[in-house]
Formats: C-alpha cells, structure tokens, sequence
C-alpha cells in the first residue's frame, strides 16, 4: 500500500487542486502536512517582519478552514512551526511516505527548501511538482520557452488570449476509505501569540473585512458576482477607495491559493452566460491575466526581481533616507492622498489598486528612495501579498520593470480625479 503526502505552500484548497487530486488518485493513503516557516515570521534585510499581523490572522482562518476541509476526504492535516528541512524528512520516513506532491514554486527561498529536503531523504520518495497557480497553464503558452515571455504585458495579453485555452478545474476528490488508517494527530494550528503578535481588533472602516479560507473565497464570490451582481460593474468600480463593493477583494484568496484563478475564470463565463457578458466581466480576466505575467516574469528573470537593478538591469541613483522612509511608514508626507492610503495599509493591512500605484510612484518617483524598501512594507503588511505581483508591481512602478512608458502619478491630480470630495482622505486623515 502507497502512502502519498501532500505538502501544502501557497495552494490552501481542496478545490481544483492539482497535487491533492493527483496524491488521492495514486495512493491508498494521503496525509497532509504545512509549516508555519519561522523564517516567514522573522525579519527581513529591511528591518521589517517579512509576514505581518494581517496576513499572519488571515493565514491562521485559511489553513483552519484547510484542516476542516481535509478532514471531509478523510485526510489528516498535520501542522508544524518548524523549517521543513528540519522535520519533513523524518516525518517522511515515519509514516513510510512514498510519494511527495507539492505546488510547483521557483523562486529561489522556496526552491532551497525543496532541494534541502530532497537531499536528505531516499532517492526512492518520488517529488511531484504542479504548475498550478496560473491561468494560463506554462506547458501551454505560445512561447517556447520563459526567455521568450515578451516585455511588454499587452503583447503577452493579445497572443495568450488568441492561442490558450484555459484548462478545466481539477476534479474535488472523493472522501478516502479510512479502513486501517488511524493516525496520531496532536498538531495544532498556532494563534497569532504563538507567531510572535498580539490579538487585535479588526478597524471598522477596513475595505477587507473578510476572513481566511476557501470556504470563505466561495462565499465573497457568491457575493460579489450572484447576490450583489456588482461583477457586472467591475471596471466602472475598480478604481473606488472605501468599502468592500468597489472590487472583487479576491486578491487575499489568490494569493495564499485558496481559491485559483482557474475557479475564478470559469466562474466569470459561467455568469457571462447566465446574466451578462461586457467590458466590465472581461476586466476581472484582464487583471487576471496581469496577475499571470508577473507570475512569468519572474519564471523568466529568477531573483533579478529582487534586485535594484530590477530585470531592466537600470543603474539609477537612489536614496535611502530613515526620515523619508519613517514619513512615507507613518502617513506623514507632504501629499494627504499618499498620507490616506499609507495610514489605511497600517491599520488594516489593505490598500486599493489605485492607492497603490499613487504611493509607490510617490515613494520612488518623487522621493527616489529604495523601491524595494518599499515592496517590502508591502511585503510585511500586505494581507493580500503575493510574491511576484508585489515585486512585479514595485519594479513597473519605480522605472526598473515592465513599464514600456515609465510613468509617473500626478498625485494631486489623482486625488482630484479619485477622491473629488476628499470622502477618503478625511475617512483616514481626520480623527
């Protein structure tokens, strides 16, 4: 009898899940196991907690939620704060685990994770890795290879929407027999005290006030594309600065892989054909097509998108100012609509789309400090943060990325666009 395990990261669903469909269907038994990495937790060269207290407490909800949901297919979540190299390998030989599934991942502290283990476990347990957090799955893009990924988003956008199809969801697997299968679980999920926070309270003006989890993912799209409808006004929307009807907020769930964007694409043309179909469904596609691109990008450049360079490889002079950095932190620059959104990430850990392109101009446009400081922050607060969006997102902003135009925001000017009546601004600016 095999026993296979599947070792979640960054894919907390039993939904269209690629690695746990393929351990139920090629094993007799399947256990699963996750780390709370205590080098997650920890601080970065910045001097900043490299995971913060959002998405700490939204991580805690999904993989709650992950256990409970697990337990339905009869399968066992065992749940560690350690480094996996440290313990996975003699977890693997405890329970005579012959196969390993995980979600492909590539970037570089990820991929020392994997190789550590692999190195200290039998070349007879098996690894298999699933490319399964893209839209457009990477055996079928029309590139031949990552070099080839275009620099220029709207040339990849144009050729992948002519020439891919984006693939069907992974079936949901059936409950497992548990005959003979008794396991020992005493693991606990960890509380925001055991990660190194304190309990806090949820602000009341958050534009994000959900929870962690795939159930809860289901619910928000529930919500967002059948109930309320405001799907069909997304593009209209997306742009708005208070409340949580302005977008979809399915960026949190994305990210931590509670819910895919294959889910989220299919449910987009099951609502295009069943209520309606227009500029405002496509954009939802649109956004998630960016989100794949960056994804690429970084398949393609490796740790360049961590540098300060960036993938331009652009030599540029940049400051670094502990009174302009505390400023930025703190809402206390000399533009209130920078201030606003600087002081909402603080206190909720969420920022809109458009405050995020208005702040990081700011910051290495205007200021021209070290934008990485600034990806970061984002990094550490972001409830939502995913590792090649963020870095994407900073580069594009601050001249060094993929933006053929190297723009930069007329802050004032957005405010006025953005904010006329200053409902935002003083929603955060005036105690």
């Amino acid at each position: 009898m095999s026993t296979g395990l599947i070792w979640f990261q960054n894919n907390l669903r039993i939904e269209d899940n690629l690695a746990l469909a393929e351990a139920c269907k090629e094993n007799d038994k399947v256990i699963a196991i996750y780390f709370f990495d205590p080098r997650q937790f920890d601080f970065t060269e910045f001097g900043l907690k490299k995971t913060g207290k959002f998405r700490a407490k939204f991580l805690i909800e999904t993989v709650t939620e992950l256990k409970e949901n697990l337990a339905s297919l009869n399968i066992p979540l065992f749940i560690y704060q350690e480094k996996p190299e440290d313990y996975l390998p003699k977890f693997l030989q405890e329970y005579n685990i012959s196969n390993v599934y995980l979600q492909k991942e590539w970037t570089s502290e990820e991929q020392k994770i994997i190789s550590k283990v692999k190195r200290e476990v039998s070349e007879a347990i098996q690894f298999k890795a699933f490319y399964d957090q893209f839209l457009f799955h990477p055996e079928d893009i029309p590139y031949s290879n990552f070099n080839k990924i275009p620099k220029v988003f709207t040339e990849f956008r144009k050729k992948c929407e002519a020439k891919v199809s984006v693939r069907k969801c992974s079936p949901t697997p059936q409950p497992l027999n548990t005959e003979n299968f008794d396991l020992k679980n005493n693991t606990k999920i960890p509380n925001l005290k055991d990660l190194g926070f304190e309990e806090f309270a949820q602000d009341s003006r958050t534009a994000f006030p959900f929870k962690g989890g795939e159930n809860q993912a289901k619910k928000r799209v529930q919500q967002y594309f059948w109930e309320t409808r405001n799907l069909a006004k997304y593009k209209q929307t997306r742009n708005g600065l208070i409340g949580e009807a302005y977008s979809s907020k399915l960026s949190a769930w994305l990210a931590n892989g509670s819910i895919s964007a294959k889910q989220v694409y299919w449910e987009v043309k099951k609502f295009e054909k069943e209520i309606t179909k227009n500029q405002d469904t496509y954009w939802l596609i649109f956004e998630l097509i960016w989100r794949d691109y960056f994804k690429f990008i970084s398949l393609k450049h490796g740790n360049k998108i961590f540098k300060i360079s960036g993938i331009l490889e652009k030599e540029l002079d940049w400051n670094k100012d502990e009174k302009a950095r505390e400023n930025w932190i703190n809402g206390e620059t000399k533009e209130p609509f920078v201030n606003a959104n600087m002081k909402e990430l603080a206190a909720t850990g969420f920022m809109s789309n458009r405050g995020r392109q208005n702040v990081a101009s700011y910051w290495a446009k205007e200021l021209k400090q070290d934008w990485r400081v600034g990806a970061a922050y984002f990094e550490s607060l972001l409830i939502d943060y995913d590792v090649h969006s963020n870095w994407g997102n900073w580069m594009y902003n601050s001249g060094v990325g993929n933006d053929p135009r190297d723009r930069k925001f007329n802050i004032k000017r957005q405010a006025e666009h953005y904010d006329p009546d200053q409902k935002f601004q003083n929603l955060w600016l005036k105690e």
